[in-house]
């Protein structure tokens, strides 16, 4: 699926990195029609030097240059890169918002004749592994259809109900990548405790958790407690371990991780 849209980017980092490789790889977009701007140089150099992408020296080209906008700077310096700009959009430009803790209704004051789309893709999608989710201002096919087009060639693409469900995809499929790192490092450190090198023990972490994903892939009809079901022998090795996580409340513990991202996420939103 090739798309014919200027996509622009202000702001370089990692997600428009991770996004910018994934379209490029797919073949949905070639790097003429990919422009972008950033605030330190570096970045943005190393950007076009890695993929031979439009590099402008200001938001305002970016913004005309472009027929859709995406939003990719950190929550805290939306104001500060979007007030200056405000002027520069054009009459029904698209403008999709990658960043956390800011509301649509944030976004249809300050570009009340824009089209807006707020999305939520993770970092997977620089594999094309990604889960997108995403929400518009208003009911409006033509501008949904964009938004998968633009998504879909970096994974999953999930349109939700409302912000309360975009936070929560954020928090469990953006932030949850965190969160998985954190579990296979402590799978790591225990492993190499029993004397195994760091990059063998590394190596099992990542094909075990790898290989529990494929088997959900590959049997996605099955709900995941039978799953683990078909790996847990009653009294035997595995039912002890699941036995002293759920004495020890890991589920309460994890649910308390995400309800403090939903809180930061929260604390975003007043900020902007």
């Amino acid at each position: 699926m090739a798309l014919h849209y200027k996509i622009g980017f202000i702001g370089a980092g990692n997600m428009t990195q991770a996004i910018i490789r994934g379209l490029l790889e797919a073949q949905a977009l070639t790097s003429s029609h990919i422009f972008a701007s950033n605030r330190s140089p570096g970045k943005l150099q190393k950007v076009t030097d890695t993929w031979k992408i439009n590099a402008l020296s200001t938001n305002e080209a970016v913004v005309d240059a472009a027929d859709i906008i995406i939003l990719a700077m950190k929550p805290q310096d939306m104001n500060t890169a979007l007030d200056p700009l405000i002027s520069a959009f054009r009459d029904k430009q698209v403008v999709i918002s990658l960043a956390a803790g800011v509301p649509l209704a944030t976004l249809e004051k300050k570009l009340p004749n824009c089209r807006i789309v707020r999305a939520m893709p993770n970092t997977p999608a620089i594999l094309r592994k990604g889960v997108t989710g995403y929400l518009t201002s208003e009911p409006d096919p033509g501008l949904e259809s964009l938004t998968e087009d633009i998504f879909s060639p970096l994974g999953t693409v999930l349109q939700v109900g409302d912000e309360e469900q975009l936070d929560a995809l954020m928090i469990s499929c953006s932030s949850g990548v965190g969160f998985v790192y954190e579990l296979m490092m402590y799978f790591q450190d225990w492993i190499e405790e029993r004397g195994f090198d760091t990059q063998t023990a590394r190596k099992m972490v990542v094909e075990t958790f790898l290989g529990a994903s494929a088997l959900a892939v590959q049997q996605k009809d099955q709900p995941l407690e039978e799953l683990q079901s078909k790996v847990t022998s009653k009294k035997g090795v595995t039912a002890a371990g699941l036995e002293s996580m759920r004495e020890l409340e890991i589920e309460r513990l994890l649910r308390y991780s995400f309800e403090k991202a939903a809180l930061r996420n929260q604390e975003l939103a007043k900020q902007t």
